[in-house]
């Protein structure tokens, strides 16, 4: 089974989810309304996606004049990925990260944080560059926006089902249609962990992928692979205050200085990547 294919079936599920819990809160009704706003959040998450993310982390555009060896390395990438050329921003934590986002190749946005220009040399931020410019060929932005999207609309109708099977909501004697508290009660603890392993497939699969595009981009394993130990130990000792939500986005998990987001990490084991990257054995 093709990539897409897996991606557009872990994607109707979520839908299906999302559905399906407006109906344990609406009846049809409800099923109705919540299929009209997955359409919605996936029109929404189509086109502002990237505008949407870049204002949570305040990053700000950065130009060739600011960091002309950030450009040149971007735009060497992408002309060897046959891509436009990415608009570049800058988000001010020290936490090293990146991540790309957009809704497509020509639409695409590649961000870095001022922590990842502060410890990494070229070879090893090279390695990461052309990891998310993998993300845009690939077309995996848009694929997480909307998956992350439709899995936070899940948990929130989740704790709406919830709050009204506590307070009374659900079946009555005259209604049918109207599915009882105790069904309420198991979507609502069912749904959210349904859709965050949902979106960790999607997630996970993707960033193994990222990883060996970026490393044939770049002409060799061992700069991202370095960079990837380096992120991580720079993850866990400086604090982000990222959303859970968009944390799969990063090209390392963010939230992996907090212990329970282990549990749910959108991210492949830090061991794994590393460990697939040397045995590709490319360049030297």
């Amino acid at each position: 089974m093709s990539n897409v294919l897996k991606t557009g079936l872990l994607l109707a599920v979520l839908t299906v989810m999302l559905v399906l819990l407006g109906g344990a809160i609406g009846g049809r009704q409800g099923m109705m309304l919540a299929f009209i706003l997955a359409l919605a959040m996936n029109f929404a998450s189509y086109w502002w996606s990237d505008k949407i993310v870049l204002a949570m982390y305040r990053a700000q555009p950065i130009t060739e004049a600011q960091a002309p060896g950030l450009y040149n390395m971007v735009r060497r990438l992408a002309t060897k990925a046959g891509v436009p050329m990415p608009r570049v921003y800058l988000i001010p934590t020290e936490q090293p990260n990146a991540f790309a986002t957009g809704r497509n190749p020509e639409h695409a946005v590649v961000a870095v944080t001022e922590g990842i220009m502060r410890i990494l040399d070229d070879d090893e931020l090279e390695g990461v560059l052309a990891h998310e410019l993998a993300h845009v060929v690939n077309r995996d932005i848009l694929i997480s926006t909307i998956a992350a999207t439709l899995a936070g609309a899940i948990t929130y109708l989740a704790h709406m089902a919830q709050w009204t099977a506590i307070f009374g909501g659900g079946r009555h004697s005259d209604d049918e249609d109207s599915p009882s508290p105790i069904s309420m009660m198991l979507m609502a603890i069912v749904a959210p962990l349904a859709a965050l392993l949902v979106q960790m497939a999607v997630s996970r699969s993707r960033e193994f992928q990222a990883d060996a595009t970026g490393a044939h981009l770049a002409g060799r394993t061992w700069g991202l692979s370095k960079a990837l130990e380096k992120l991580e130990m720079g993850s866990r000792a400086v604090p982000m205050d990222a959303s859970p939500a968009t944390a799969h986005l990063f090209i390392v998990n963010p939230l992996s200085g907090r212990t329970l987001m282990k549990l749910f990490s959108t991210h492949p084991p830090m061991e794994e990547r590393i460990a697939r990257l040397r045995a590709m054995r490319l360049g030297a």
